[in-house]
């Protein structure tokens, strides 16, 4: 979600009172669905690429993979976020 959904013609006619507190319900679930998004990230990449745990420091071969998981998933996430962008402005270029 995005603030400038609170510009819609519906919403218009809420008191001020009422869209500062959408917009702070919306900044919330962004939050919330940012955090979601990283610990997800973290989740799967130490899954997936920590093997052992005989030492503090990430082996080498561990960081690397580390650091490939996150870019695939970034990159991953963004992608998404763009053609789900698409979407929603081709919707609402029908309406």
């Amino acid at each position: 979600m995005d603030k400038s959904m609170l510009q819609g013609a519906d919403l218009d006619s809420l008191p001020e009172e009422d869209k500062k507190r959408m917009a702070t319900m919306i900044d919330q679930l962004q939050i919330r669905d940012s955090l979601r998004m990283y610990n997800s990230l973290v989740e799967s990449c130490f899954s997936d690429c920590v093997d052992s745990f005989t030492r503090k420091a990430l082996t080498k071969q561990e960081d690397t993979c580390v650091r490939r998981c996150a870019e695939k998933f970034l990159k991953h996430s963004m992608r998404v976020g763009m053609r789900f962008g698409e979407l929603n402005q081709g919707a609402a270029t029908q309406d």
